[in-house]
């Protein structure tokens, strides 16, 4: 069986990029509710899927190092048993995912056409192109509580992703915490994705298509496996692409002002400001597309003094526009990924890198002693 790769063992597979870690912490990064796609499968190991390839990736102090996968085959058994109940129309849309699969080969032959292919997929996941050091810079000298938290979270970078997947993804995170959301999205690509690889019994599906999630079948489907009203949402939103907007639509959203985009998809079922907000920023390029849900006006409040609609219960189109726009006058063009910093150093799972030494380690103890009654709560994703 093949298992999850580590750098230690067999070093001489790995591939490396230079990547300093105060440019990208994976750890940080991966795991800030960005993108759910990644587990942490062996210590500072990172395993998932990005274009339509699973991927282990780890680093160094001045290296991002990273292992792809082939696809493999003789998966067709499985696939069989877990889609067993699936109606004869949707099996053969399956059986012919899966040829596609086999047919395209295995990308990981370490060819230098695909060497060349998996460095820019890399490179162009990470917009390691933007100079994220220089950005902290500016964002320290217009704003001292920033250059507080910077000192401690460094390499916090925005993810470039596959629009598709990036959409359909943060539709599900309506009224929900990032390990459910992680748990929904993993059954979505099982149910509907092709099959990639699988390591350690774990198995890696692609992200379905747009096809595939605007299947007439899908919102029962998605219903039994516990989506709930999402499932609507994610089927209707698929169909609504394809029938009114085409099947390109997404990615020419990329080129129109970020007003625009964000409008857009808008107009899509379950896809509300904050949701198209995250879209925007996170596989649209729209860098100034700061996302507003009640954790980021708690920051405002708490950290930046910031009074307009105090009030106020729920956040209103005026306020998310107003407070993106008071954040985009003290951070710039990139205030999106600014906040992403500051959004990150609140997250609960990631308060034991404020601590000192003594008290981190005094924690640690502590939460041994405790380890069969620990049960850790995820943070709220409107």
């Amino acid at each position: 069986m093949t298992k999850h790769a580590l750098l230690s063992s067999e070093a001489k597979l790995w591939r490396s990029l230079a990547c300093a870690k105060s440019e990208l912490r994976l750890d940080l990064t991966l795991a800030c509710g960005q993108s759910f796609r990644w587990r942490e499968t062996a210590e500072g190991h990172w395993t998932g899927v990005m274009g339509g390839r699973v991927w282990t990736l780890t680093q160094t102090d001045d290296a991002l190092w990273y292992y792809v996968y082939k696809k493999q085959d003789g998966l067709e058994g499985s696939e069989r048993k877990r889609k067993a109940s699936i109606s004869p129309v949707e099996e053969n849309k399956s059986k012919k995912r899966l040829k596609a699969v086999k047919d395209e080969g295995e990308p990981a032959d370490a060819t230098v056409q695909d060497c060349d292919v998996e460095e820019k997929l890399l490179r162009g996941y990470f917009q390691l192109d933007v100079k994220l050091g220089d950005l902290y810079s500016d964002w320290g000298a217009a704003d001292p509580h920033f250059k507080r938290i910077a000192d401690i979270f460094t390499g916090v970078r925005m993810l470039r992703q596959e629009p598709t997947e990036c959409l359909f993804s943060f539709i599900c995170t309506s009224n929900n915490h990032i390990s459910r959301i992680q748990g929904m999205v993993e059954r979505l690509c099982e149910a509907l994705g092709s099959p990639l690889c699988q390591l350690d019994q774990a198995s890696y599906y692609d992200f379905p298509s747009l096809s595939s999630l605007a299947d007439g079948s899908v919102e029962t489907r998605l219903r039994d496996l516990g989506f709930g009203y999402r499932a609507r949402f994610l089927q209707q939103s698929a169909k609504q692409i394809i029938d009114v907007y085409g099947i390109q639509w997404l990615e020419s959203l990329r080129s129109v002002p970020y007003p625009q985009a964000r409008n857009a998809l808008r107009t899509l079922p379950g896809v509300g400001t904050k949701v198209a907000d995250c879209v925007c920023l996170m596989s649209l390029d729209k860098a100034e597309a700061v996302p507003i849900d009640t954790h980021v006006w708690q920051i405002a409040k708490r950290d930046y003094q910031y009074s307009a609609g105090s009030g106020q219960k729920s956040i209103t189109d005026k306020l998310h526009r107003d407070l993106g726009d008071f954040f985009r006058a003290l951070w710039g063009p990139y205030a999106g990924w600014a906040q992403s910093v500051l959004f990150c150093a609140d997250l609960k799972k990631f308060q034991k890198f404020k601590q000192s030494p003594v008290k981190q380690l005094k924690n640690e103890e502590e939460n041994e002693d405790k380890q069969p009654e620990m049960f850790i709560k995820s943070e709220k994703m409107s």
